[in-house]
Formats: structure tokens, C-alpha cells, sequence
């Protein structure tokens, strides 16, 4: 079958990497693609959410299997696009419709839906412009620190957690005066939950479901997790403490749930959820949801599956899930990401990177990045704030991270900079 992969990130270049073990793959693209990707498929110069383009390169290349990557395309309605066209009836499509994206799309939105299916989550109100006043009276009535979110897409940076009570409420003001644009519209405000993170990623045809291996990524910027958010600076997988009676705990009552909850709702769903949780106390409660699997957890769940992975999404695109079983490997996985100097705040593109075909016993997965002038493999710049993620596996976290950071160090560009304590919490 010939399959198309709609983004550009270290989550889609992990895809490309496990879709093209498949010996179902026929011919593999890559929309829009980095410098990466080429290795396993081929770049199409494509907007995902350029849908008439979109709809040209499907019949073109005679796609059978579309695999979303990023949110944005789902939340615009590129899997409706898809289904309702009859050109592409036969075309099969891993992502949500336009509906089922809204679990990502608007934390409300996803609020309501946990609290409607009785799915543990923190409690919360969502506020805008006209009810800034009622905002700043609940925050009255909770304690430090603050939690605020933008209710929409804000590319991972639309969390604030604050400890001073007048800096929330000068940030909803400023939230719901702009500062996240449009996503900003409207902000929750949540209790704040004190515990550890880590993410559960689901894969359901609407009816039946597979829990992929869990992880933890690390979100800060700064060692020992200080700083300012960034779309993710490494991650671990397995998890320790997810294990045995925790997962058991995850599955019945957030997993089951949510996709019962989803079949009631009348929502179409085929593809990934994301399942953000906190350990509180040994118990899981859901931070959020997102629609695709996470970026840069991606890069340590795929190289555990030891699946054919494409076999798995075209089943789930067919509504055969039930048929089919992971195999997973038990070995710990890890990533460390290399990011552009400045990140998350201003930073440079175009710095030519080295060392890539120099490293050893890893995967490198190309986040932000591009062909330099040479426009050839040999020449590679920096085209992103997150720009490679390196990963590894061992039979410990200890030996998968030392693995890691011996090939960090054969990576280098200019203003190159990682986290040297990712799974720091895990030890």
C-alpha cells in the first residue's frame, strides 16, 4: 500500500521510520518531510492543510492509507475532508474527524467530556473576556500554584502554573487579551494537582483499542525541570511506576471510559489519543487529551513496538483493530532532543549541522531541519527550535541515556543545546 505521513516533525520521521519496516510498504511520502525523512520515504512540498493539494497528491500517487501526525491538519477537518469526497472514498485515514479533535482543540470541550463520562480530572472553570472579574474570583478560592490554560491549540506553550496570586490574575487578563492569539479566547482555570506526569497513548478504530507503551517526556527548558515550556526536551519509556496495578487503574477507569464515552457522543474516532495523566498518590487523573500521539514521546514508543505497525494502522483504518496484538519490547528507550540556542524564546535557522553519519548504536530523528544550499544528505541545517531527537535503546534507562549522550556529543551545530538530566525523576 502506498502511504502518506501529513507532517514534518520528529513524530512524523519516527512514523516514516516504523512504517517503512513494514512489508506491506509499497511506496512511502512525507508532507511536508524534513532533511530526515528521505531516509525512509519521499518528501512532498505540501501544506496539510492545503486540501485541494492534498486531494491532487492522493490521486497522483494512488494513496491507500493517510496517517495525521500533528493536531492542526485534525482540528481544520482534513480526516472530513478525506472521508466526504468522492474521489477519496476508498482512502483510509488514522486521525479523528473535526469532532473528535476537539478533544484537543478545546480544553472546555475536553473538560466537559471527562467530567460527562465521570473520567478523573482536576476541577475547573473556563472563563473569557466578558467574565474576567469571575476569573480572578475563583482564583480567589484556590490555592497556589495556579493552573492556566488557553483553551485552543497554542503549540504546547498555553499552560501557565504561578505561584503568586496577582501574577494569575494579571496573566488571564493578558491570556484573554491575546497573548496566545485566538487559542487564548477562552482559559481554564484548573486546581493544580501535585504528583508525577506521564503520557498513555491509546490507538482505537472507534470500537476496539490498543494501549501502546506509556512514557514520560520533560517539558522545561531548564535542568531539573526550571524554565520555560518547550514542546519537549527528551523522554523515557517504560515508565517504573506505571506498571502492574497503575495500568490496571489507567485502562479501567480513563481508557475504557473515554473510548465508551466516545461511541455514546456519536464521535467518529480512528487514530491516536493521547492520555495525559499525573500520579496522584498511586492514582491517575487526566490532565489532558491530545489527538495524535506526542512529540517527542513518538521517538522512544515506536522503536518498542515491535509490530508492523503499518499492518496495525491499516486495520485500524478498516475497523479490524480487534484482530491484532502488540508485541512490545521490554528494553528502556530513551531520547534526548538537540535544540536550536535561545529556544524556546528567539533563535537562528540554517546552522549546518555535523556529525550525523558519524553516530553509533542510536536513531536520530530529524525534528527541525532542512537541505542546505547543496540541497544533498551531506548538508543539513537547523530549520526548527527543537531540531534533532537522538534515541536509544538499553536494558536499563542508565544504559539507553548513556547511549544517548555519547552520540549528543558527535551531533553539533552552532548554539546546540540538550537537557543532560532527562529521567533525573526516575532514578
Amino acid at each position: 500500500m502506498n502511504t502518506l505521513i501529513l507532517g514534518s516533525g520528529g513524530r512524523e520521521h519516527a512514523l516514516a521510520f516504523k512504517i517503512a519496516q513494514s512489508s506491506l510498504n509499497k511506496k512511502l511520502y512525507i508532507a511536508p518531510g524534513n532533511a530526515g525523512t528521505p531516509e525512509n520515504g519521499i518528501n512532498l512540498d505540501l501544506n496539510p492543510t492545503d486540501f485541494v493539494n492534498l486531494k491532487k497528491h492522493i490521486l497522483e500517487k494512488e494513496i491507500g492509507l493517510v496517517v495525521v501526525g500533528p493536531e492542526a491538519p485534525l482540528v481544520a477537518g482534513v480526516t472530513d475532508f478525506i472521508e466526504s469526497d468522492k474521489d477519496l472514498k476508498k482512502v483510509l485515514v488514522v486521525g479523528p474527524d473535526t469532532h473528535g479533535a476537539t478533544l484537543e482543540g478545546s480544553k472546555d470541550f475536553a473538560k466537559e467530556f471527562m467530567y460527562r463520562h465521570n473520567i478523573p480530572t482536576a476541577a475547573y472553570k473556563c472563563f473569557d473576556k466578558n467574565s474576567i472579574e469571575e476569573g480572578k474570583d475563583f482564583l480567589n478560592g484556590l490555592y497556589a500554584p495556579y493552573v492556566l490554560k488557553a483553551d485552543g491549540l497554542a503549540a504546547g506553550k498555553g499552560v501557565l502554573i504561578l505561584n503568586d496570586l496577582s501574577e494569575a490574575k494579571q496573566e488571564l487578563e493578558n491570556m484573554l487579551n491575546g497573548k496566545f492569539g485566538k487559542a487564548g479566547d477562552k482559559v481554564v482555570i484548573e486546581e493544580f494537582l501535585s504528583g508525577i506526569e506521564l503520557s498513555v497513548f491509546v490507538l482505537t478504530d472507534g470500537d476496539s483499542y490498543l494501549i501502546l507503551p506509556e512514557a514520560k517526556d520533560y517539558k522545561r527548558i531548564g535542568e531539573g525541570d526550571t524554565g520555560l515550556n518547550t514542546g519537549g526536551m527528551g523522554a523515557v519509556s517504560p515508565v517504573h511506576f506505571a506498571q502492574g496495578a497503575f495500568l490496571e487503574k489507567v485502562e479501567e477507569r480513563i481508557v475504557k471510559p473515554t473510548i465508551d464515552g466516545l461511541k455514546k457522543d456519536g464521535i467518529k474516532y480512528k487514530g491516536f489519543v493521547f492520555i495525559g495523566l499525573m500520579n496522584v498518590k498511586g492514582d491517575p487523573i487526566v490532565i489532558e487529551y491530545n489527538v495524535r500521539m506526542g512529540d517527542p514521546e513518538t521517538e522512544v514508543v515506536l522503536p518498542r513496538i515491535k509490530s508492523d505497525l503499518l499492518e496495525i494502522l491499516i486495520a485500524t483504518g478498516e475497523s479490524r483493530l480487534s484482530e491484532k496484538v502488540l508485541e512490545i519490547d521490554d528494553r528502556t528507550a530513551t531520547t534526548v532532543m538537540l535544540v536550536s540556542g535561545g529556544y524556546p524564546g528567539n533563535y537562528e535557522k540554517g546552522k549546518e549541522i555535523s556529525g550525523l553519519n558519524e553516530v553509533d548504536d542510536c536513531m536520530v530523528f530529524h525534528a527541525g531541519t532542512a537541505f542546505g544550499s547543496e540541497n544533498s544528505r551531506n548538508n543539513v541545517v537547523t530549520n526548527g527550535g527543537r531540531v534533532i531527537a537522538v534515541t536509544a535503546l538499553g536494558k536499563n534507562m542508565h544504559e539507553a541515556l548513556k547511549t544517548c549522550y555519547k552520540n549528543t556529543e558527535i551531533i553539533n551545530f552552532e548554539g546546540k543545546y540538550y537537557r543532560k538530566d532527562i529521567g533525573f525523576d526516575l532514578l
